[in-house]
């Protein structure tokens, strides 16, 4: 009888992570745009292309909400994102914050300053070299991972 109270409690347990890590792990994102922005939509899609599940609060100035979450001015785009407590300012390729979640570094988040070609949602026939820079609450950056000219 013992025996099998444990075996039920064990599966209750195994159960409830089972379902929390799901929950943990379904990448919502909301990302503050303005109305008007085509590439922010652009982005988006690429997002949600990559299992992102994207909200998107159209907004009259998404400088508002870099401020609120911590994005140097010197790192601004045209969109700011929050997933899982990280900010994702510009045009941040999907598999960066796939990463960034899987490695769970103590930063504010990441940032493409301005809106490089060839970054996502930025395709062009060329493209510049830009990097993914990861950014501190100091207003500290590293580059987190460099994209070459094409």
């Amino acid at each position: 009888m013992r025996w099998r109270l444990i075996v039920r409690s064990m599966f209750t347990v195994l159960t409830l992570a089972f379902f929390w890590n799901v929950r943990a792990a379904t990448n919502e994102m909301t990302v503050y745009k303005t109305s008007t922005c085509s590439c922010c939509g652009l982005w988006v899609a690429h997002m949600k292309d990559h299992g992102f599940q994207v909200r998107v609060q159209d907004v009259p100035n998404p400088a508002e909400y870099r401020r609120k979450h911590g994005v140097p001015e010197n790192l601004s785009s045209c969109h700011t994102a929050i997933v899982e407590g990280y900010t994702i300012e510009g045009h941040v390729p999907a598999a960066e914050v796939q990463r960034l979640l899987k490695q769970r570094p103590k930063a504010v988040g990441l940032a493409v300053p301005g809106m490089p070609l060839g970054s996502p949602g930025m395709e062009a026939a060329r493209s510049e070299r830009y990097a993914v820079l990861l950014f501190y609450k100091d207003g500290t950056t590293s580059v987190y991972q460099e994209y070459p000219a094409r």
